[in-house]
């Protein structure tokens, strides 16, 4: 069954800030170079989001090789995750790739979840004509460029999130691109990832040419479900704890890195979502 695809749009996109710097006269840049050569020259960074990208990669990286020869997850070391799917219909080439919570409960064997395809190509961006004749101004070129940059790095984290899963792990079922955007229930990663097949299908709907079985691009994980909430929580609710200073919510990755369709819970997140589904009325079991 076809899962939501890399491209969310339920959380706005984080546009790149503009530079507020204002040019130093001579006094100030002879004072700065003396500062650099004393050793506190600052080092340069790559803007809020890129560096959460560049962090969230370098993470799951170090999960992947820390649980390389791990084959379940105990309480103590289970990692948490958030997963996207749309609960209503959609074709893409041909095929409904609608997937729902109720789907999942249907389910009589672990179900392969997968739509981790259709990586944009960043660098087919055309500077030189189309995009100057559309847009007078070179700020909003770069940001093109820099927003192209973002979603493709956005569809490999992803990728790797869905790598760095173990069996035991647990994760939330959250419903995308509908009417009320929420974390509806429970599912667990029974089967770690293998190479998803459906990417070498030309009929397929996320069919990738340049992944082949002898060199796969994209993989799937399987999974069951574990609980349905009586009460979701919204994404609504989520954003409101997410902008709430000192909440365990803060540093979310699903609401830090926008279009992200697999991404990584921690443990003192997701306790707190827990929580706030007891208050709701729904124990969790793990």
């Amino acid at each position: 069954m076809l899962k939501r695809k890399v491209g969310d749009d339920d959380v706005v996109p984080v546009e790149p800030r503009r530079s507020n710097r204002q040019k130093r006269n001579n006094k100030e840049t002879t004072t700065s170079l003396q500062s650099s050569k004393k050793g506190n020259q600052k080092k340069a960074t790559n803007g809020p989001v890129l560096n959460d990208i560049i962090s969230s990669t370098t993470s799951t990286k170090s999960s992947q090789l820390n649980g390389a020869k791990s084959t379940s997850n105990s309480s103590s070391t289970r990692q948490y995750w958030l997963m996207k799917a749309e609960p209503e219909s959609r074709m893409e080439k041909g095929h409904d790739i609608k997937f729902s919570i109720d789907d999942l409960a249907a389910k009589t064997e672990p179900e392969p979840w997968d739509g981790m395809l259709s990586l944009p190509h960043v660098f087919q961006v055309n500077i030189n004509t189309n995009v100057f004749q559309r847009n007078t101004s070179i700020f909003r070129c770069v940001t093109l460029q820099f927003n192209d940059i973002v979603t493709t790095l956005t569809y490999i984290l992803a990728r790797n999130n869905l790598r760095a899963m173990k069996k035991g792990d647990l994760a939330f079922f959250y419903h995308s691109s509908c009417k009320i955007p929420a974390i509806v229930g429970i599912m667990e990663i029974v089967e770690e990832h293998s190479p998803d097949l459906s990417a070498h299908d030309p009929k397929a709907a996320y069919y990738d040419p340049k992944s082949s079985p002898d060199d796969p691009k994209w993989s799937v994980v399987h999974v069951k479900f574990r609980q349905k909430l009586k009460t979701p929580i919204t994404l609504k609710e989520i954003k409101a704890w997410f902008e709430e200073r000192g909440n365990a919510l803060n540093n979310m990755q699903m609401l830090k890195l926008a279009r992200l369709s697999v991404s990584k819970v921690s443990s003192e997140e997701w306790r707190f979502l827990v929580g706030e589904m007891k208050k709701n009325g729904d124990e969790i079991e793990e």
